[in-house]
Protein backbone atom coordinates (compact mmCIF):
# COMPACT_ATOMS: atom_id res chain seq x y z
CA UNK A 1 0.00 0.00 0.00
CA UNK A 2 1.26 3.49 -1.11
CA UNK A 3 1.89 6.16 1.54
CA UNK A 4 1.51 9.85 1.63
CA UNK A 5 2.88 11.26 4.20
CA UNK A 6 1.50 15.36 5.88
CA UNK A 7 3.76 17.20 7.93
CA UNK A 8 2.05 19.84 9.71
CA UNK A 9 3.93 23.31 8.54
CA UNK A 10 1.55 25.79 10.40
CA UNK A 11 -0.30 28.74 8.51
CA UNK A 12 -3.06 27.91 10.36
CA UNK A 13 -4.44 31.47 12.00
CA UNK A 14 -7.82 30.22 10.43
CA UNK A 15 -9.14 27.09 10.36
CA UNK A 16 -8.80 25.39 7.00
CA UNK A 17 -11.58 23.20 5.42
CA UNK A 18 -9.72 19.95 4.10
CA UNK A 19 -12.22 17.33 2.90
CA UNK A 20 -10.01 16.64 -0.04
CA UNK A 21 -7.44 15.02 1.93
CA UNK A 22 -9.14 12.09 1.01
CA UNK A 23 -7.28 8.32 -0.17
CA UNK A 24 -9.91 9.07 -2.98
CA UNK A 25 -8.31 12.31 -3.82
CA UNK A 26 -4.49 11.16 -3.77
CA UNK A 27 -4.68 8.14 -5.65
CA UNK A 28 -3.09 8.04 -8.75
CA UNK A 29 -1.10 11.22 -8.10
CA UNK A 30 2.58 12.26 -7.61
CA UNK A 31 3.40 14.16 -4.38
CA UNK A 32 3.92 17.07 -6.33
CA UNK A 33 0.42 17.03 -7.57
CA UNK A 34 -1.28 16.43 -4.27
CA UNK A 35 0.66 19.44 -2.99
CA UNK A 36 -1.51 21.36 -5.70
CA UNK A 37 -4.87 20.20 -4.44
CA UNK A 38 -6.71 22.93 -3.49
CA UNK A 39 -8.58 23.63 0.23
CA UNK A 40 -10.28 26.67 1.75
CA UNK A 41 -9.02 29.25 4.52
CA UNK A 42 -11.52 32.01 4.65
CA UNK A 43 -12.83 32.95 0.85
CA UNK A 44 -9.51 31.70 -0.48
CA UNK A 45 -8.63 28.35 -1.87
CA UNK A 46 -4.77 27.54 -1.16
CA UNK A 47 -2.57 24.55 -2.42
CA UNK A 48 -1.83 22.05 0.30
CA UNK A 49 1.55 22.87 -0.06
CA UNK A 50 1.00 25.88 1.44
CA UNK A 51 0.18 24.06 5.12
CA UNK A 52 2.25 20.57 4.74
CA UNK A 53 4.90 18.79 3.77
CA UNK A 54 3.89 16.75 1.42
CA UNK A 55 6.02 13.29 1.13
CA UNK A 56 5.16 9.89 -1.12
CA UNK A 57 2.75 8.94 -3.89
CA UNK A 58 -0.60 8.36 -3.89
CA UNK A 59 -1.26 4.33 -4.90
CA UNK A 60 -2.96 2.97 -8.17
CA UNK A 61 -6.83 3.19 -6.64
CA UNK A 62 -8.02 4.21 -3.12
CA UNK A 63 -7.86 1.19 -1.55
CA UNK A 64 -3.91 1.51 -2.20
CA UNK A 65 -3.82 4.43 -0.21
CA UNK A 66 -2.51 5.46 2.98
CA UNK A 67 -2.59 9.11 4.46
CA UNK A 68 -0.17 10.10 7.55
CA UNK A 69 -1.34 13.32 9.01
CA UNK A 70 2.21 13.38 11.39
CA UNK A 71 1.18 15.89 13.93
CA UNK A 72 -1.26 18.05 15.79
CA UNK A 73 -4.05 19.52 13.07
CA UNK A 74 -7.11 20.95 15.37
CA UNK A 75 -7.27 23.98 13.16
CA UNK A 76 -7.87 21.40 10.22
CA UNK A 77 -12.03 20.29 9.12
CA UNK A 78 -13.19 17.73 7.58
CA UNK A 79 -10.37 15.18 7.02
CA UNK A 80 -11.91 11.92 5.27
CA UNK A 81 -14.97 13.74 4.44
CA UNK A 82 -16.89 11.41 2.02
CA UNK A 83 -14.04 8.97 1.51
CA UNK A 84 -15.10 5.45 0.67
CA UNK A 85 -11.52 3.10 0.83
CA UNK A 86 -7.95 3.49 2.07
CA UNK A 87 -6.66 4.58 5.49
CA UNK A 88 -6.13 7.83 7.31
CA UNK A 89 -3.74 7.88 10.41
CA UNK A 90 -4.15 11.14 12.06
CA UNK A 91 -0.59 11.30 14.30
CA UNK A 92 -2.26 13.58 16.72
CA UNK A 93 -5.47 15.96 17.40
CA UNK A 94 -7.97 16.94 14.51
CA UNK A 95 -11.07 19.53 14.05
CA UNK A 96 -14.67 19.00 13.31
CA UNK A 97 -16.48 17.05 10.85
CA UNK A 98 -13.64 14.08 10.43
CA UNK A 99 -14.89 11.00 8.45
CA UNK A 100 -18.28 12.93 8.01
CA UNK A 101 -20.09 11.03 5.47
CA UNK A 102 -17.35 8.52 4.56
CA UNK A 103 -18.57 5.49 2.93
CA UNK A 104 -15.65 2.98 3.38
CA UNK A 105 -12.02 2.75 4.63
CA UNK A 106 -11.27 3.60 8.43
CA UNK A 107 -9.75 7.00 10.11
CA UNK A 108 -7.88 6.39 13.24
CA UNK A 109 -7.34 9.65 15.05
CA UNK A 110 -4.72 9.53 17.47
CA UNK A 111 -5.58 11.77 19.84
CA UNK A 112 -9.03 13.87 20.25
CA UNK A 113 -11.13 15.29 17.25
CA UNK A 114 -13.73 18.23 17.18
CA UNK A 115 -17.69 18.43 16.98
CA UNK A 116 -19.72 16.75 14.14
CA UNK A 117 -17.60 13.34 13.42
CA UNK A 118 -18.53 10.75 11.71
CA UNK A 119 -21.71 12.93 10.77
CA UNK A 120 -23.97 11.01 8.32
CA UNK A 121 -21.52 8.34 8.30
CA UNK A 122 -22.13 5.58 5.58
CA UNK A 123 -19.49 3.11 6.27
CA UNK A 124 -15.97 2.31 7.13
CA UNK A 125 -14.38 2.86 10.50
CA UNK A 126 -13.68 5.73 12.50
CA UNK A 127 -11.89 5.06 15.37
CA UNK A 128 -11.25 8.19 18.00
CA UNK A 129 -8.72 7.02 20.58
CA UNK A 130 -8.92 10.00 22.66
CA UNK A 131 -12.22 12.40 23.27
CA UNK A 132 -14.49 14.01 20.76
CA UNK A 133 -17.26 16.91 21.34
CA UNK A 134 -20.59 17.19 20.10
CA UNK A 135 -22.70 15.75 17.45
CA UNK A 136 -20.73 12.40 17.07
CA UNK A 137 -22.43 10.01 14.13
CA UNK A 138 -25.08 12.85 14.26
CA UNK A 139 -27.75 14.30 11.19
CA UNK A 140 -26.75 17.92 10.18
CA UNK A 141 -28.77 20.53 11.69
CA UNK A 142 -32.08 20.39 9.37
CA UNK A 143 -31.51 16.63 8.30
CA UNK A 144 -33.29 13.52 10.46
CA UNK A 145 -30.84 11.32 8.92
CA UNK A 146 -27.75 11.05 10.91
CA UNK A 147 -25.51 8.11 10.56
CA UNK A 148 -26.60 4.81 8.84
CA UNK A 149 -23.53 2.51 8.77
CA UNK A 150 -19.88 1.48 9.60
CA UNK A 151 -18.26 1.64 13.17
CA UNK A 152 -17.34 4.84 15.58
CA UNK A 153 -15.21 3.76 18.56
CA UNK A 154 -14.09 6.54 20.83
CA UNK A 155 -11.82 5.77 23.55
CA UNK A 156 -12.72 8.29 25.89
CA UNK A 157 -15.30 10.82 25.99
CA UNK A 158 -18.04 12.47 24.00
CA UNK A 159 -20.09 15.29 24.79
CA UNK A 160 -23.65 15.70 23.61
CA UNK A 161 -25.88 14.74 21.26
CA UNK A 162 -24.69 11.04 20.04
CA UNK A 163 -26.22 9.52 16.95
CA UNK A 164 -28.69 11.77 17.05
CA UNK A 165 -31.09 10.96 14.44
CA UNK A 166 -29.03 7.55 13.76
CA UNK A 167 -30.37 4.74 11.80
CA UNK A 168 -27.82 2.35 10.89
CA UNK A 169 -24.00 1.57 12.47
CA UNK A 170 -22.82 1.58 15.68
CA UNK A 171 -21.20 3.72 18.13
CA UNK A 172 -19.19 2.11 21.03
CA UNK A 173 -17.98 5.21 23.91
CA UNK A 174 -15.20 3.23 26.11
CA UNK A 175 -16.09 6.67 28.56
CA UNK A 176 -18.58 8.66 29.14
CA UNK A 177 -21.27 10.93 27.44
CA UNK A 178 -23.33 13.86 28.34
CA UNK A 179 -27.00 15.31 27.48
CA UNK A 180 -29.18 13.41 24.80
CA UNK A 181 -27.26 10.47 24.09
CA UNK A 182 -29.50 8.85 20.97
CA UNK A 183 -32.47 11.25 20.34
CA UNK A 184 -34.88 10.18 17.97
CA UNK A 185 -32.41 7.77 16.95
CA UNK A 186 -34.35 5.06 14.88
CA UNK A 187 -31.79 2.30 14.26
CA UNK A 188 -28.43 0.86 14.74
CA UNK A 189 -26.38 0.45 18.20
CA UNK A 190 -24.96 2.90 21.01
CA UNK A 191 -22.79 1.18 23.43
CA UNK A 192 -21.66 3.80 26.36
CA UNK A 193 -19.36 1.88 28.79
CA UNK A 194 -19.35 4.69 31.09
CA UNK A 195 -21.65 7.10 32.60
CA UNK A 196 -24.69 9.47 30.69
CA UNK A 197 -25.92 12.17 32.51
CA UNK A 198 -29.22 12.94 31.08
CA UNK A 199 -32.09 12.28 28.30
CA UNK A 200 -30.47 9.24 26.94
CA UNK A 201 -32.61 7.63 24.21
CA UNK A 202 -35.22 10.69 24.11
CA UNK A 203 -37.38 10.41 20.89
CA UNK A 204 -36.64 7.21 19.76
CA UNK A 205 -38.38 5.17 17.95
CA UNK A 206 -35.91 1.99 16.88
CA UNK A 207 -32.30 0.90 17.37
CA UNK A 208 -30.53 -0.01 20.78
CA UNK A 209 -28.94 1.92 23.02
CA UNK A 210 -26.39 0.03 26.01
CA UNK A 211 -25.66 2.29 29.00
CA UNK A 212 -22.62 0.46 31.43
CA UNK A 213 -21.91 3.03 33.81
CA UNK A 214 -24.68 5.08 35.43
CA UNK A 215 -27.24 7.43 33.95
CA UNK A 216 -27.87 10.53 36.43
CA UNK A 217 -31.79 11.59 34.86
CA UNK A 218 -33.30 8.57 33.24
CA UNK A 219 -35.35 9.55 30.69
CA UNK A 220 -39.39 9.26 31.83
CA UNK A 221 -40.81 7.99 28.55
CA UNK A 222 -39.53 4.39 29.07
CA UNK A 223 -41.12 1.10 30.57
CA UNK A 224 -39.04 -1.84 32.14
CA UNK A 225 -39.46 -4.85 30.21
CA UNK A 226 -36.77 -7.52 31.74
CA UNK A 227 -33.53 -8.11 33.04
CA UNK A 228 -30.76 -10.01 31.04
CA UNK A 229 -27.28 -11.12 31.54
CA UNK A 230 -24.42 -10.50 29.22
CA UNK A 231 -25.79 -9.43 26.07
CA UNK A 232 -24.20 -9.40 22.55
CA UNK A 233 -24.24 -7.79 19.30
CA UNK A 234 -21.78 -9.66 17.34
CA UNK A 235 -18.60 -9.06 18.09
CA UNK A 236 -19.56 -6.55 20.94
CA UNK A 237 -19.75 -7.58 24.32
CA UNK A 238 -21.58 -5.98 27.10
CA UNK A 239 -21.06 -8.56 30.72
CA UNK A 240 -23.02 -7.93 33.88
CA UNK A 241 -26.76 -7.73 34.00
CA UNK A 242 -28.85 -5.50 32.07
CA UNK A 243 -32.75 -3.85 32.41
CA UNK A 244 -34.22 -3.53 29.54
CA UNK A 245 -36.41 -0.65 29.07
CA UNK A 246 -38.43 -0.19 25.75
CA UNK A 247 -39.22 3.45 24.77
CA UNK A 248 -39.57 6.04 24.17
CA UNK A 249 -43.13 5.98 24.82
CA UNK A 250 -43.58 9.61 24.43
CA UNK A 251 -43.53 9.70 21.04
CA UNK A 252 -47.39 8.36 20.28
CA UNK A 253 -47.86 6.34 17.33
CA UNK A 254 -44.43 5.22 16.77
CA UNK A 255 -41.80 2.17 16.95
CA UNK A 256 -39.89 1.89 19.87
CA UNK A 257 -36.17 1.29 20.66
CA UNK A 258 -34.52 -0.82 23.29
CA UNK A 259 -32.22 0.55 26.15
CA UNK A 260 -30.18 -1.66 28.22
CA UNK A 261 -29.03 -0.04 31.33
CA UNK A 262 -26.30 -1.61 33.85
CA UNK A 263 -28.77 -3.01 36.85
CA UNK A 264 -25.16 -2.87 39.47
CA UNK A 265 -24.59 0.96 38.83
CA UNK A 266 -28.55 2.36 38.01
CA UNK A 267 -29.84 0.72 41.59
CA UNK A 268 -32.60 2.95 41.87
CA UNK A 269 -34.23 2.30 38.53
Amino acid sequence: MAEVTLKPTGNFDLTVEAETITPDNFAGKTAEEIGKILVWQGPEEYPLANYFDVKGDGGSSAEDTTIVVDGDVPRIKRIGEGMTAGKILIKGSTGMHVGAEMAGGEIVVEGDAGSWAGMEMKGGLLHIKGNTHDHLGSAYRGSWNGMTGGRIVVGGDAINQVGGGMSGGEIIIEGNVKHFCGIRINGGLIVVKGNAHRTVGAEMTGGTIVIGGNIERFTPGFELEDVEADIKFEDIACTGEYKKFTGDYAIPQKGKGTLYVSCANNECL
